[in-house]
């Protein structure tokens, strides 16, 4: 069997996306996510945003946008595992193994922390003057997100290359030191993507909040319309000649359009086309093809509770490979029992069992769907889409009554059949044991809903 290519991307949660945001991460994460040989990882990398910011409100806010929008730009959670780095403990235990490791004078090469230390020495204050152990170790909690789930590729800018070298560098020490033999952790490689649109902002500049030029992604039509009328352009008059190839309005415009909206955008420049209707037409092609993702932007940002059982379902996903890989890490450290565990009582699982819960929804489409929800917020099942809420109760009923059912497995998942109908299928897993975990935690799970 084709071994599929894991790929982790992180997102630090410190600002609003905008257009340039979408057009050069996350439109083509969101792509590369739908390829069946891709078993991709996806992160609010929220322990990063702590290092640039201390403003607790604009962190959590930026949580919350930036999850929506990536549900909203269309990542579908059933073929990813999208979760906040906050929910996973063990990545911050990992950095610390990982620590242990590190050499300082490879640190002390990080470029983040060089800059800063220049900065200090130019203006003639210490050298460290407010650089915290954040900033500093930074690598190590990128080496950590990345080797937690042995990610084959990790797409970055070129700013971020030495950082996945050093997760390697890290990474290979501890092999080394504790593999014996066994090599723990993949070497990851950076994907750089050069046809990946580096979009303009207002002024022509890199579009970034730093710059101030940027266009809003998801805000409202009316501030996406304000923002493109401040874009910069020559002093042509309408009727006059423009150059497409030295407009970045026509770059933003390319960077959306089809081959023949841009040639036609092209041709209409050169015979005159005047900069507000050339405005006019970003704006409409903006708005065509974001709309409808910005009315479910609003409205994931109106419900936070989907938005928080979806990356709570994500966390277990990752937690699932996460937790037992970490103890593999313990154990190859000495960090070891003095006895060995006896497996918990079967008494303790049906108490945590009951806490099992069905959660059901509708969906834009107005169908009827609901979840099986472990103890610990762990998805067990999703269901099939059903014409009304009625069916989809009766199934749930049937579910919770013990009637005996039928589980089909298919790969690295499953599906649960009632009357010789599908009913409800499992997330995608890692492996095979993974899998197998599942199906035994959802026999276990619904015996005690008899009761």
């Amino acid at each position: 069997m084709t071994t599929r290519t894991r790929i982790l991307t992180g997102i630090t949660t410190t600002g609003t996306p905008h257009l340039g945001n979408y057009a050069g991460a996350i439109r083509p994460a969101i792509l590369a996510s739908q390829d069946a040989n891709a078993d991709s990882f996806y992160f609010l990398a929220d322990y990063h945003a702590l290092i640039k910011c201390d403003d607790p409100q604009r962190i959590q806010r930026s949580r919350m946008e930036i999850a929506a929008t990536w549900l909203a730009g269309g990542l579908d959670v059933n073929r990813v595992t999208f979760y906040r780095q906050s929910d996973i403990p063990e990545i911050p235990e990992l950095t610390w193994l990982l620590t242990c490791v590190a050499a300082k004078g490879l640190l002390n090469r990080a470029h983040a922390y060089k800059a800063s230390v220049d900065k200090n020495v130019e203006a003639g204050e210490d050298p460290d003057a407010g650089i915290s152990m954040g900033l500093y170790s930074y690598p190590v909690l990128m080496a950590a997100d990345i080797l937690m789930f042995n990610a084959h590729k990790v797409p970055v800018g070129r700013d971020q290359i030495q950082h996945v070298e050093m997760a390697r560098d890290i990474g290979q020490r501890f092999n080394h030191l504790f593999g014996n033999g066994k090599e723990f952790f993949t070497m990851p490689e950076a994907l750089i993507e050069e046809s990946v649109a580096t979009l303009p902002g207002l002024d022509g500049r890199k579009m970034s909040k730093s710059y101030d030029n940027t266009i809003p992604l998801f805000t409202s039509a009316k501030d996406m319309k304000d923002a493109i009328s401040r874009i910069v352009t020559d002093s042509r008059a309408p009727g006059e000649a423009k150059d497409p190839d030295n407009s970045h309005l026509f770059t933003l415009y390319q960077a959306f359009a089809s081959k023949a909206q841009e040639e036609e955008f092209r041709a209409e420049l050169l015979q005159g086309l005047g900069w507000g209707e050339a405005k006019n037409r970003l704006f409409q092609l903006l708005d065509g093809q974001l709309g409808e993702a910005r009315e479910r932007y609003h409205q994931l940002m109106s419900r936070p509770s989907d938005m928080e059982d979806l990356l709570l379902v994500g966390a277990n996903k990752a937690r699932a490979v996460a937790a037992p890989f970490l103890a593999e890490l313990r154990e190859a450290v000495g960090l070891r029992s003095f006895v060995n565990q006896a497996a918990a009582p079967v008494a303790t699982k049906k108490k945590a069992a009951k806490a099992a819960r069905f959660v059901s929804f509708r969906e834009d489409d107005g169908s009827f769907r609901f979840r099986l929800l472990a103890a610990d917020g762990e998805q067990l099942l999703l269901s099939r889409s059903f014409v009304d809420g009625k069916m989809a109760g009766t199934f749930t009923k049937l579910l919770q009554s013990g009637k005996p059912m039928e589980v089909r497995v298919e790969g690295l998942s499953f599906s649960v059949w009632l009357n010789n109908t599908a009913v409800a299928d499992s997330p995608q897993f890692a492996d095979a044991a993974s899998r197998d975990a599942a199906i035994e935690a959802l026999r276990i799970a619904l015996t005690p809903l008899e009761d």
